[in-house]
């Protein structure tokens, strides 16, 4: 078994607040070939009339993105990449808050926000127009955005994290679980994108425990012996995407765990359409998949707080959705549901939208696990004894 350790020392660093600093983030590997923008220039004018300062995940600051908004409110934006979910969190909660107006962030941690005291809660009322063309999954009241009946954020991209595989080298229909990861036959042939705790999921649901809800002591037993099965037949951990889609592309692996549509869809949209993103159906009632969801809040004490929800109602539009959904590494879903029908059909076969609300149905919404320590400690222990 190949492990390709990641340099970044914020995959299994623990907070020292009562919150953790999450692993490094898909979408830091995603763009980790791209470079690191510290901030916008100016959109039409020499000297812009305002500023907003803003964190969030790469992509997002781009012109095609946000550029018609900076040049109808004669706006700047310094921008700032979010490469850690979970320790950007504790960053903010420390007091940073004040230095941003706006961030763009995993679901779980906008969410917290609230608790933190750290974000503007929204009035549903002056976002009715904009709830109104969401997609009625995200819709108020959307409970992963809510603390205590108010509205902390509104969601911006999702997708899912199920089974990746490449049909040429593997049938569909022999993953409706994702019980051939454990076949002896497929020893060698299986593939972990080591995205920190999304690479732990899969195979807990499979064995049965919801790792979202509070484990005892039997459970962390079975999380163990699934983890030891699991990397006994696994032929490569990597936090490395290109190397993940290579060893896809070429049949080394049969499958990639933890590897989502925000993986398959930038193959599919290079034109290997022989890539699936998919996830298996509920065993008992348990979903097999995990929703992963990004989102946007407005900060508390914000300088320019109307600008900052004017930025969150355009980056959920039409408009900006378009390119969201479609950008250079990914093309994944977005919650309004006109963009959809703007796309073409080509676009919305990469996407998958004829199947989404399926693997949505099928999938459990991201959330901090409350054992996620005691995982990463026995995932780490069970990788080093193998």
């Amino acid at each position: 078994m190949t492990i390709m350790h990641r340099t970044n020392d914020t995959t299994y660093r623990l907070s020292s607040v009562p919150w953790r600093a999450g692993p490094i983030s898909r979408r830091h590997a995603l763009m980790g070939g791209a470079a690191l923008l510290a901030g916008l220039g100016f959109s039409g004018n020499a000297r812009a009339a305002r500023t907003l300062n803003w964190i969030g995940w790469d992509g997002y600051q781009g012109d095609e993105v946000i550029g018609p908004f900076k040049k109808t409110h004669d706006l700047s934006v310094k921008f700032e990449s979010l490469t850690d979910s979970g320790g950007t969190f504790t960053k903010l909660a420390a007091g940073a808050y004040r230095d941003y107006d706006l961030v763009v962030n995993d679901v779980p941690w906008i969410q917290r926000m609230g608790a933190a005291g750290i974000c503007e809660f929204l009035d549903p009322g002056e976002f009715k127009e904009t709830f109104d063309s969401f997609y009625p999954q995200f819709q108020p009241p959307f409970a992963p955005l809510t603390w205590e009946g108010k509205t902390t954020g509104l969601p911006t991209r999702w997708g899912w994290v199920g089974v990746n595989i490449n049909t040429k080298f593997s049938d569909p229909d022999d993953w409706t679980s994702y019980a051939p990861v454990f076949d002896p036959k497929n020893k060698d042939k299986i593939g972990i994108l080591d995205f920190g705790d999304w690479a732990t999921f899969q195979v807990i649901l499979y064995a049965g425990i919801n790792p979202f809800k509070e484990m005892g002591s039997a459970e962390l037993a079975e999380v163990r012996k699934v983890f030891r099965a699991l990397f006994k037949n696994t032929r490569l951990i990597t936090a490395d995407l290109v190397q993940a889609q290579r060893t896809l592309l070429d049949g080394s692996a049969l499958i990639f765990l933890a590897g989502g549509n925000y993986i398959a869809s930038g193959l599919r949209k290079a034109g290997h359409m022989e890539m699936m993103s998919f996830v298996p159906e509920p065993i008992n009632g348990l979903q097999q998949g995990v929703i992963w969801l990004e989102a946007a809040a407005v900060m508390k004490d914000a300088s320019e707080p109307e600008l900052a929800k004017g930025l969150i109602k355009h980056l959920v539009s039409e408009e900006a959705g378009r390119a969201l959904a479609w950008t250079e590494w990914s093309a994944c879903p977005v919650p309004n549901k006109h963009v959809a029908e703007t796309l073409s059909a080509e676009q919305r076969k990469v996407i998958q939208t004829d199947d989404m609300w399926t693997y949505y149905e099928r999938s459990l919404t991201y959330q901090v696990a409350p054992n996620i320590d005691d995982i990463l400690a026995i995932w780490q222990e069970e990788l080093s004894a193998g």
